[in-house]
Formats: C-alpha cells, structure tokens, sequence
C-alpha cells in the first residue's frame, strides 16, 4: 500500500531551497522520491559517499551539472561541513534548489553549521495523518502509532520495540548527547509515562535517578532530535491563576507505547483517553506545520483543576474526551476558559456518535467528525 502525503513543497521550491527534518521512518526519503524521481540525489548514510565528501567536499560540487536543478541531500546532519559548499552553490546557480533532509537538527542547531542564511525553508515532516490513510483505523493508530512501515506491518510490536531501541542507541549514544545512557534510558521511560501531562522536572527526576536541571536538558534533546514537542501553557492577562510549566508530547503514539511495553490499549480505560489525546495532538501540530500556519498550540489549567487540553491561537480551544456520551459536567473548562478570552471555536472531541451543539454552542463531535472538518479548514486556525 502506497500513501499519498499530504506535504507540500512545490510552491517554496519556486522560492528557495529546503531543510526537511522529521524522524527516522516518518517516510522522507519514499516521499521525495516519489515526489521528484529526476532530483540528483545523494545519500549520507552510503559510507562511500560520505567518506568521499568529508575528505573532498568539492566533489559535491564538481559531480553537479549546471541543468540538475533539484539536489537531494539525504542525511545532511551527519555532515554539516557540506553545507558551505551547497552554500556556495546556491550563490552561484540562482537556478537550482536543493532538499536537505535530516532525521536530528541538533547538529546543526547547536553546533556551529551553516544554515545556508536565509537561502533555504525549514519544513518538518510528520507520521501518516488522517486523510493520508485509505481506511482509517482509530484502535490500530492508537495502538501501532502512525509510522508507515510500522503502521502496514504484520509484526507492529517487535518493529516498535526495535525502533525505541535504535534511538537510543543511534540518536544519542552515537551523537554522544548524553553521557550516561543508562540515565537517559530510565528518563525515557518516564518521560514516556508522563507523556502529555503537565511536566514536574522534580519529580521525573527522582524517579529517573537524575537532577532536576539534567531532566530539562533530555527534554531539550528530545526536541532537538524530533522525538517530541514541548507544548507551553497559554498565559492570559487575568487574574485566575494558572499553571505556568509546559508539557510534553512525543512524535508518536506507537512510540510511546513501545516504551511503556504495552499495546493493544482497550477503549473505555484512561490509557485509551490518554492515547487520544495524544493523536488529536499531532493531528493539530501537523496540519498547522502542512498548512505552515503560524498559530501555535498551548493548553490551558488552572491551580483549581480546571484544564482544555488545546488552544490553537487565541480563538479555537478543544478538549479531548473518550466517552461515548460527553456530560455537562465535562464541559467546564472549556466555558470557564471562554469567559477569560473570546473563543470562536469551543469543540469537544469524542467517542459520541453523532454530532451535536450545547445551548451555549459548544460543539461535541466524533473523532472522525473533527477531523474531516480539521482537515478541510473548516475551524479556521489561522
């Protein structure tokens, strides 16, 4: 089976060059392949080729012809001094573009590489989304997560349990981000236990067996290496008090079950509210990135309890729940929250079967409901 992805490079292509980032297996390579079949490209994980241009960087240049108008670098971070020589090119042939691909951008984030300027477009590519699947199957996504060659597999746990593996051991032992990897193994798992909750660096740290302040650096390498975002809480001007600490969500739902050693999560339990939640995220942080919005995502809690899971900009909040029949009781937030800012949109997302608006016009809708309209536009998340 074949996805047809939704992103879109065409129009910045016309523009400037690319820096494509995602993580490993999200389906970069497949894609832009399919997408360019003429590109040059060039592969960094081909140790041939990589020793080639690490000794001889102008090779790049000398092995182009002045009609190769897209360049594909794949793996770029494993090779940031390349980049002054695709910097070089860029200024002297206006005509060709180039996508440079990467599975971690804290090399070149941290590190002192060449970000080319201002001469090439930072995209991000995520996990298989909701319109890129020809069937939608809501408890397998929840359980196997959205990665394609997982998600097709007939073998989903062993490859995810494989692919927690492969990260540790590639992404940060092999970067020498960390220096104890046993530290960083036990943070995981923790972090992935307290995935999408409001983050205590305290308390994950005791139980990790690490310090507060070395906590706040792993999540600031799992940002940088694209296996999660911290989603900050929305700071409002009013007076009620709120909590001020961020969260945390990793890339993917099958992720994140492979590090709790768990899968096929029953629907009607909290792992299952929490595993929708998590979806729901993703879907709204990849549809703000594929329409390159600039609308951010925050949640919003109170000291008092009171929590919306989402609010995109200052006008959409939505909150997340799995019952099949959503109570008046659960929509609290969401009403004490409007009287603190004017909200166009107040959207319940569910297990409910039908949609249907309260008297005070709060939408309630069914997973698939929301995002059929998410998708098509239809909430307005500019």
């Amino acid at each position: 089976m074949q996805f047809t992805r939704l992103l879109q490079l065409d129009r910045l292509l016309r523009h400037s060059s690319l820096f494509l980032f995602g993580p490993r297996q999200t389906g970069k390579t497949t894609f832009l392949k399919q997408a360019y079949p003429d590109a040059k490209y060039y592969n960094l994980l081909d140790q041939r080729l990589f020793r080639q241009f690490s000794a001889h960087p102008e090779d790049l240049r000398q092995g182009l012809k002045t009609t190769d108008r897209l360049i594909i670098v794949d793996e770029v971070q494993k090779l940031p001094a390349l980049l002054d020589e695709i910097q070089y090119l860029i200024d002297q042939n206006r005509q060709q573009r180039f996508i440079l691909t990467g599975s971690s951008a804290r090399k070149l984030m941290r590190g002192r590489a060449n970000l080319l300027g201002g001469r090439a477009v930072l995209c991000k590519m995520h996990p298989l989304v909701y319109p890129e699947f020809v069937t939608h199957d809501l408890n397998r996504r929840l359980s196997y997560g959205s990665l394609p060659a997982i998600y097709l597999s007939e073998i989903p746990e062993e490859l995810l349990l494989t692919y927690a593996g492969t990260y540790l051991q590639e992404e940060i032992q092999a970067e020498g981000i960390a220096r104890n990897i046993a530290s960083f193994s036990r943070f995981l798992e923790v972090a992935a236990l307290t995935n999408g909750q409001v983050l205590n660096f305290s308390k994950v740290g005791s139980d990790a067996q690490v310090s507060p302040r070395t906590v706040q650096s792993y999540y600031e390498v799992l940002s940088d290496t694209l296996i999660g975002t911290l989603i900050p809480p929305l700071r409002l001007q009013q007076s009620r008090k709120v909590v001020s600490t961020p969260k945390f969500y990793f890339f993917d739902v099958g992720v994140v079950n492979a590090l709790h050693g768990r899968f096929n999560i029953p629907p009607r339990t909290a792992e299952y509210g929490k595993a929708l939640e998590h979806l729901i995220f993703l879907e709204l942080q990849t549809y703000l990135d594929y329409n390159r919005l600039k609308s951010k995502l925050s949640y919003w809690r109170t000291y008092t309890n009171l929590e919306v899971d989402f609010v995109a900009g200052k006008s959409v909040a939505i909150e997340v729940k799995a019952a099949e029949r959503v109570r008046d009781s659960d929509l609290a937030p969401l009403r004490a929250l409007n009287k603190e800012m004017k909200l166009k949109h107040r959207i319940v997302v569910s297990n409910e079967s039908v949609e249907r608006v309260t008297a005070d016009g709060i939408r309630i809708l069914p997973v698939e409901s929301f995002l059929d309209q998410l998708w098509d536009g239809r909430f307005d998340l500019q």
